[in-house]
């Protein structure tokens, strides 16, 4: 690189100031320094993005960045963690000034709106490859999982399913009126952060929905050894997704399209009067193992299935 590695994250990716009280230590040193308060863990996740596998070689810097970051805090989101930090690692074929930019924009507006510091990281040259490891904290002992929901517990979620799969059937070239709504949700997920924290001590299990609904809805089930069953009829489907599936008959996608990254979680019939957050009820976990769709009546088996890098 005609640009040294320490001269890129100097340039790029230290203009933000570091604000988060649980970061002691940021960029500069071999390490960062995070501080653990009394009562909490540190919750940690890691998400990679490759180009041509999930996101377009011609995708906006600008949303990239964002959306790499949102991934990742969706994955704090969905254990009721609060971000604290997060580490960025860039494999890239050049050093493209205004690419860096604008993805440094974009990734740096998300986080600042979380309080949320990038601590530190990596470059290296290579084929298009961005790896975020994102942190936060959580009461001890109350992280939400994906193995504590229960027989008779309602499944719920955040937000409306399918707009991002169909935002990207858009840019596969399906043709639709109102493309804008969809395209925004496939480039520029929402991390629900404030709805995961919510959560704690309401829900029994919770799971972002990264994969599609049918997929990350039975990682749920096989860690808790429970079944469920969907209803069709009360899945919160945009107008827009409605008219895809009316258009093309293909009912299946808004239940494996992945990218909403919308909050799946069950509570039980006692605790949903606590529900303080905006949720849909869209089925129940019953004790009968697999996943089951009752449509208008007719219930089906659902292949749970979601998107696999290795199939």
């Amino acid at each position: 690189m005609s640009v040294s590695e320490f001269a890129l994250i100097q340039r790029f990716f230290t203009k933000q100031q570091v604000t988060n009280p649980a970061t002691r230590l940021g960029i500069g040193d071999d390490c960062a320094l995070l501080s653990i308060p009394d009562g909490y863990e540190l919750a940690v996740t890691t998400d990679t993005m490759v180009e041509n596998v999930h996101f377009f070689a011609d995708a906006d810097p600008e949303l990239l960045g964002h959306k790499l970051l949102a991934v990742n805090l969706s994955d704090l989101a969905s254990m009721g963690a609060k971000p604290v930090s997060v580490t960025l690692a860039l494999t890239l074929p050049k050093v493209d000034e205004n690419w860096l930019t604008a993805f440094a924009k974009g990734f740096l507006k998300l986080a600042e709106r979380y309080s949320v510091d990038l601590i530190g990281g990596d470059t290296t040259s290579g084929p298009l490859t961005l790896t975020v490891q994102a942190m936060g904290l959580v009461p001890k002992g109350r992280a939400l999982l994906r193995s504590s929901a229960r027989p008779g517990d309602f499944i719920y979620m955040t937000g409306f399913l399918g707009d991002a799969g169909l935002g990207l059937k858009i840019k596969q070239g399906y043709v639709c009126a109102d493309s804008e709504a969809a395209l925004t949700r496939f480039n520029r997920p929402d991390p629900q952060i404030e709805a995961g924290q919510a959560l704690i001590g309401v829900a029994n299990a919770c799971i972002d929905l990264s994969d599609g609904l049918a997929g990350d809805l039975g990682h749920i089930l096989e860690q808790s050894r429970v079944g469920g069953c969907l209803d069709w009829d009360a899945l919160p489907l945009s107008n827009a997704v409605r008219s895809y599936i009316n258009d093309t008959g293909d009912w299946s996608m808004p239940l494996t399209a992945g990218d909403d990254y919308e909050l799946c979680f069950t509570v039980s019939p006692e605790q949903a009067a606590r529900l303080a957050i905006a949720a849909t009820r869209i089925g129940v976990i019953e004790s009968r193992l697999g996943l089951r769709l009752n449509k208008s009546g007719h219930i089906q088996p659902l292949e749970v299935k979601g998107f696999e890098h290795f199939s």
